[in-house]
């Protein structure tokens, strides 16, 4: 069974799950700081990335971008956008988050409570789209637009 680390970027503050294949190992909400620390135990991360679609942007992306950066200074991470993320789990470059949360859960289970979790107990908010990234980064060995980063390598 093989970890995967899911990251949902953001630009002071990140999403991670821990994802075994079948279930959430951990899920958390990380300041980008903390973030760096963690990423050393693993070797599967996997992040969603930015992708341009012509339109301005805000400070906040440059920061997220910023950040994906400083995380590659400390893993290697299989770079992943979020329209190969709804393409996998949903089969629409349309799919809503509320979609993409919809076709985890038929697919792994309820959520679950505290006193009965189900396979996905403990996600929420951002941590759907880092879950969603861990398991399209399981599920597949590429996508078709992914990026491999570490600092002083890309790979297209």
């Amino acid at each position: 069974m093989s970890i995967v680390v899911g990251i949902d970027p953001g630009p002071r503050e990140s999403a991670v799950v821990v994802w075994n294949g079948s279930a959430v190992v951990s899920s958390d909400d990380r300041t980008n700081d903390t973030m760096r620390e963690f990423l050393w135990d693993y070797g599967s991360i996997a992040c969603e990335w930015i992708e341009s679609f012509g339109m301005p942007v805000g400070q906040s992306i440059f920061q997220t971008v910023f950040a994906i950066g400083g995380f590659a200074q400390h893993a290697r991470l299989r770079l992943i956008p979020r329209r190969d993320v709804k393409l996998h789990l949903c089969g629409s470059p349309r799919a809503k988050d509320g979609n993409i949360r919809q076709a985890l859960i038929d697919r792994f289970g309820p959520v679950g409570t505290k006193k009965s979790p189900g396979p996905l107990f403990g996600i929420s908010s951002h941590r759907w789209a880092a879950l969603a990234v861990a398991v399209t980064a399981h599920d597949l060995e590429r996508t078709e637009h992914e990026a491999m980063f570490h600092v002083g390598e890309t790979v297209a």
